[in-house]
């Protein structure tokens, strides 16, 4: 039976040319100074320089280090995902090639999950080297994300984190969703979550992968994960809800139209005609509407029922990995 191993860290990369052996040298450092066992598994998101090389220089120095290389540029989320795969070590701790996650925060984080019984523990930095026009919408974005999904941190988008090694067996990082893996691990069960701050490291080497635009996606991305979660198993408790409203207040009003027109014909003798009436042809499309929802709602059934996991992520190369 194969050991089972303290601490595994995965490193999700794109262009790091400049930063990995540093990178590596330093958490092997602090590795050996508390005694841990562990595995480094470098996945190298599509980069176009000299990043893989230098990945196969460090497992052929150091056997703890592993790789895994896309064939193209999928995402951090699809790196992340494909990363969790391939550990096995009791701690996971998820941080940045760019230097701005610093390794010395490790031991702390390994000692709250193993001895402080935390499922997953976010980095918070607190201190941040970072421009205005980035830390003023990743504050905004972080109080929405904590009003909607009532998880209480203050940075989400924190790279550095860690994980029981159950959470990330058993949820599933998808789109651009690696934002929100505290949300989508409280929603999987998982809900003893910490938060700690870390150092914040100015960047050393090359520049941000992310730009402005990550904060709009990062809102609809949100949005998409709190309604799939919410609804991904009954769908029909969205769809149907609202096709029955629509439906009813469709027939009720028609059910109006015609028992008004019965009672001016009683009353006075004469009534417009029901198919004249505005109303009607809202309310019809009320109905159509109605039916439509609730037809989509059992269609949602139907696939959330027969759709399977599937994995497709091309990966290019597997280095030191079964």
């Amino acid at each position: 039976m194969s050991e089972v191993l303290d601490l595994s860290i995965v490193i999700a990369l794109l262009n790091e040319e400049e930063s990995l052996t540093e990178l590596h040298d330093w958490i092997d450092r602090v590795m050996k100074e508390h005694g841990y066992s562990y595995e480094v598994v470098f996945v190298d998101d599509g980069s176009t320089d000299d990043s893989w090389k230098i990945i196969e220089g460090l497992e052929k120095s150091n056997p703890a280090v592993k790789g895994i290389r896309f064939n193209r540029n999928y995402g951090k989320s699809a790196a992340l995902d494909t990363g969790f795969r391939a550990v096995s070590g009791r701690v996971v701790i998820t941080m940045d090639a760019d230097l701005q996650d610093s390794p010395e925060e490790i031991p702390d984080l390994y000692r709250m999950i193993t001895e402080e019984g935390y499922d997953l523990v976010s980095g918070w930095k607190q201190k941040r080297y970072d421009p205005l026009s980035k830390t003023i919408p990743t504050k905004l974005y972080n109080a929405v994300t904590r009003s909607v999904s009532k998880v209480k941190l203050n940075d989400f988008n924190c790279g550095l984190k860690a994980y029981d090694l159950r959470v990330v067996k058993n949820i599933e990082v998808y789109g651009e969703m690696h934002r929100y893996i505290p949300v989508i691990a409280k929603w999987s069960g998982f809900s003893k979550i910490g938060e700690k701050a870390v150092q914040h490291q100015a960047r050393k080497y090359g520049s941000s992968k992310f730009g402005l635009e990550r904060f709009v996606n990062g809102l609809l991305d949100l949005m998409s994960i709190t309604f799939v979660f919410k609804f991904k198993k009954k769908p029909m408790h969205f769809f149907g809800t609202l096709g029955i409203f629509s439906f009813l207040t469709g027939f009720a009003f028609i059910c109006w139209l015609i028992g008004e027109k019965i009672y001016l014909l009683n009353t006075s003798g004469t009534a417009r005609d029901v198919v004249d009436q505005p109303l009607f042809f809202l309310a019809i499309v009320a109905l159509i509407i109605g039916s439509q929802l609730f037809l989509t709602g059992f269609l949602a059934e139907l696939l959330a029922i027969n759709t399977r996991k599937k994995n497709d992520y091309l990966i290019r190369e597997r280095l030191n990995l079964d």
